[in-house]
């Protein structure tokens, strides 16, 4: 099973750089998009509608911010819009393809400006019914896989510069401390269970790459799925965004 992620900022203009036609080649079984900054009514074109993928879209209430998408290559039994976090779920944040055993989500997490106190507090409230929601669901008989935009980083090996962003949104302690509580409650960062070097980044939050880079985009899986994780990577050979996608 391959599995791709990919934070779009807008997924026209990721169209426009080729997204789509890169995705073409990749023989993907789900492809997961966050941040799409427009609405489900807007991605009329075949462009974003691939024959050999059944596509699944979750607006922002205004259908101008944030979105999620999900392209499944076989069709799931159920499709589930939002974790139940009433205010967040209209902002389009999250869509789950449900199968026999297994559970596909697209996640795409509140970001807070540098400095913003009511943003990052609305951030820890998030992660605070998000760990409670992980926590919950493992009592369910399946497995599930979380790929998305996080808006952190969890290692000092995530982030290029560690002193530059050590009191930055995205990299302070107690958003570290969230992702510990998620892995601690059970769930693996697939991609480290493969990879472990330090110049690993998916995000460059001032666009120019080699400088200043995070690895904010995640795949969270199960525990049981731990040995199942095969390859990992992150394509920076491509540029569609400010993101690179993650392949897992």
């Amino acid at each position: 099973m391959r599995i791709i992620s990919f934070s779009a900022d807008g997924i026209k203009n990721a169209a426009k750089n080729g997204f789509y036609d890169w995705l073409s080649q990749q023989d993907a079984d789900f492809v997961c998009v966050q941040d799409l900054r427009c609405s489900e009514y807007d991605l009329q074109e075949d462009t974003f509608l691939p024959n050999e993928y059944n596509a699944y879209f979750l607006d922002d209430v205004n259908g101008k911010d944030n979105g999620v998408a999900l392209y499944c290559r076989k069709m799931p039994k159920a499709i589930i819009t939002g974790l139940g976090f009433v205010d967040f779920d209209m902002e389009g944040r999250y869509i789950q393809a449900d199968y026999e055993h297994l559970s596909v989500g697209c996640l795409l997490a509140p970001s807070a400006e540098q400095g913003n106190a009511e943003q990052q507090s609305r951030k820890a409230e998030f992660y605070g019914m998000l760990q409670g929601h992980l926590k919950k669901i493992q009592n369910k008989r399946r497995d599930f896989i979380f790929c998305g935009n996080w808006h952190l980083a969890h290692t000092p090996a995530d982030v290029q510069d560690t002193e530059r962003n050590s009191n930055s949104s995205g990299f302070l302690p107690e958003e570290r401390q969230w992702m510990n509580e998620i892995i601690d409650a059970g769930y693996v960062d697939a991609f480290r269970e493969i990879n472990s070097d330090i110049d690993e980044f998916s995000w460059w939050p001032e666009g120019e790459r080699g400088t200043n880079g995070w690895r904010t985009d995640f795949q969270i899986v199960s525990q049981a799925l731990k040995y199942a994780v095969e390859y990992g990577a992150i394509v920076n050979a491509k540029e569609f965004s400010s993101h690179a996608p993650v392949i897992m």
